[in-house]
C-alpha cells in the first residue's frame, strides 16, 4: 500500500524586529515540523527582518501595512503554481511545542472536508491558560471543548489556500483586530465552516491587549466595519447596539477606556469600511444554528 503524499503548507510569519528572543524560538519550532512539506515566508512589516533562517523567503515592506495586509503580502509571496494546499498563519511569538503540530492540524482538515480552517488551542506556555479571545466561539468558558466554530483566532490558524483565495483573503484595511471574524463570515457564506481542535496545542504568551488605547479604538471601529461589510441591513443596528450595551457594562468603571472605545465607534460610523457584500439570510441561519447568531 502506498502512503499518501505529504501535505504542502505555506507558513506566513510577520515581524517588526521587536521580539529578539521569541522570534528565533518561534521559527525554530516551525522549521522543526515533520510530516509535511513546508515553505516559509517572513514579512518585515515596515522593516528589514533582522532574523531569517536559511531557505526562508523574505519580503520587506517599507512601511507597516498592518497585520492583515502583511499576511496577505506573505500569502501572495508564496502563491502561484507551487502554492501549498494550506496556509499556516503564525505569530512570531508563538511556539509549536511538538514536531507534529502541523501534521495533526492537516489530519483534522482531512477528516473534515467541510472545514475551510482548523483552529488549534492556543495556551500560555507557563500557566497553560487559554484566554477567552483565543477560543473562537461565544461560549468560551471551556477551551477544551472541540467542534465547529464561526470565528477564528487569527494569529495561529491553518486555512485551505483555495478557500482563503476564494473568500477574498484578509481585510487589509482593518490594520489590526477582528479581521478573523470578517474572513470567517465570508468563509461561512461560501457554505464552508471552521473547526476548533483543542487537543492540538500551540503556545503563545498571554497578554492583555485591552491595556492599549489602540486596541480599544480599533476594536470598536472594526466591529462597525464588520457589521457594515458583512451583515444584512436589518442586523447592522442590532449588532452595533448590542456591542454598545455590552461594552458599556464591561467598562463602566473605566471612563477613559470607554471614551477611547466610543472614539473608535464614531470613527467606524463615519465610513471607511470598504465594499459592502452582506452574507445571505441562509448563512445567518447556519451561523445561528452553530451557536453564533450574528448580532453578537
Amino acid at each position: 500500500m502506498t502512503s499518501s503524499p505529504k501535505a504542502t503548507i505555506d507558513a506566513v510569519v510577520l515581524t517588526m524586529n521587536d521580539r529578539p528572543a521569541e522570534f528565533p524560538r518561534a521559527m525554530a519550532s516551525l522549521l522543526a515540523q515533520e510530516g509535511v512539506d513546508l515553505r516559509v515566508v517572513i514579512v518585515g512589516n515596515g522593516c528589514e527582518p533582522d532574523y531569517a533562517p536559511e531557505g526562508v523567503t523574505v519580503v520587506t515592506l517599507p512601511e507597516n501595512l498592518g497585520i492583515p495586509e502583511g499576511r496577505n503580502v506573505g500569502a501572495d509571496a508564496l502563491a502561484g503554481p507551487d502554492a501549498g494546499e494550506f496556509i499556516f498563519f503564525y505569530d512570531n511569538d508563538a511556539e509549536l511545542p511538538e514536531t507534529d503540530v502541523l501534521a495533526r492540524l492537516v489530519d483534522q482538515a482531512r477528516r473534515r472536508p467541510e472545514a475551510a480552517y482548523i483552529q488549534p488551542r492556543i495556551a500560555d506556555p507557563v500557566t497553560g491558560v487559554t484566554v477567552r479571545r483565543w477560543v473562537p466561539r461565544l461560549r468560551a468558558g471551556d477551551p477544551s471543548r472541540p467542534g465547529t466554530v464561526t470565528a477564528m483566532a487569527e494569529g495561529v490558524v491553518l486555512i485551505r489556500r483555495a478557500d482563503f483565495d476564494r473568500a477574498g483573503r484578509w481585510p487589509g484595511s482593518f490594520f489590526l483586530y477582528h479581521e478573523g471574524f470578517d474572513l470567517a463570515l465570508r468563509i461561512w457564506d461560501m457554505g464552508r465552516t471552521g473547526y476548533y481542535a483543542p487537543e492540538i496545542i500551540v503556545h503563545h504568551p498571554a497578554s492583555d491587549p485591552a491595556r492599549h488605547a489602540l486596541y480599544l479604538r480599533l476594536v470598536a471601529r472594526n466591529r462597525v466595519w464588520v457589521a457594515y461589510r458583512r451583515l444584512p441591513a436589518p442586523l447592522v443596528p442590532i449588532y452595533i447596539s448590542s456591542w454598545i450595551v455590552i461594552t458599556t457594562l464591561r467598562m463602566r468603571r473605566d471612563r477613559a477606556a470607554l471614551a477611547t472605545w466610543f472614539k473608535g465607534l464614531r470613527e467606524g460610523l463615519r465610513g471607511g469600511h470598504g465594499e459592502r457584500h452582506p452574507i445571505s439570510w441562509s448563512t445567518v441561519w447556519r451561523l445561528t444554528r452553530a451557536g453564533r447568531p450574528p448580532v453578537l
